[in-house]
């Protein structure tokens, strides 16, 4: 009998957090409307003909690729571990996940101050950094040499990820678990570690998914709380 009552303690316990834990869990996305983003995208500002590039479609959020912008969610976030499935359902292209965004239009009067998660393909996992910073270790390696490095136009701004061959085929649905806590960063693709930052220069922001040229199917944008360990 004893043996028994442990176990269902045991299960009860497991339980308990499993429903904290999915408590906790929140998806970005409806799969109905854009409710909780806003969409920046310069060219609608003076095309009255410009379309919307994001859009719902059988329960998926689509970044169309052009007219290039963001979508970016209204509220701010810090200390979290997001989950996206993403697949480029034709054509191989380009997207990304932008971190801790802020002022918009901040580099190329396109994107908005941030730390860019790469998803291009061939290339996912690779840091941009867009008029915010980061350091990863093996820096000039994967940054090129230092005297060009810089987080503006025409300066040093792609960190090369440390991994090749984590993408899946074009078609197929990917996996990209992004962890930002308090100023580190870790990526991984597929389960694999492919790029890790820290002394980021932000800790929060907005998050933002790209149209950049490609169409890109999300099927999941869930974001958890990571609770900082403190002495």
């Amino acid at each position: 009998m004893q043996h028994y009552k442990k176990n269902f303690a045991l299960l009860s316990l497991l339980l308990i957090v499993a429903i904290i834990g999915s408590a906790q869990t929140k998806s970005l996305f409806n799969g109905k409307d854009l409710s909780g983003w806003h969409v920046d995208v310069p060219e609608m500002d003076t095309n009255a003909n410009a379309i919307n590039p994001f859009i719902v479609r059988n329960g998926m959020l689509v970044s169309l690729g052009t007219p290039q912008g963001h979508l970016i969610t209204d509220a701010v976030y810090h200390d979290y571990r997001l989950v996206v499935e993403y697949r480029f359902a034709g054509m191989p292209g380009n997207c990304g996940v932008l971190l801790h965004a802020s002022t918009p239009r901040a580099l190329y009067k396109m994107f908005p101050k941030s730390i860019e998660a790469q998803m291009m393909h061939d290339n996912a996992g690779d840091f941009w950094c867009i008029v915010e910073d980061i350091t990863v270790p093996d820096m000039e390696k994967r940054r090129g040499p230092r005297a060009e490095w810089g987080i503006t136009e025409g300066k040093g701004r792609r960190i090369i990820n440390l991994t090749d061959s984590s993408e899946k085929k074009v078609g197929e649905w990917n996996t990209m678990i992004i962890e930002c806590v308090g100023s580190s960063i870790k990526v991984w693709v597929n389960g694999d570690l492919v790029n890790y930052g820290y002394d980021c220069t932000a800790s929060r922001g907005n998050i933002a998914v790209q149209a950049e040229g490609s169409e890109v199917e999300f099927r999941k944008l869930e974001i958890s709380p990571i609770k900082k360990l403190t002495k």
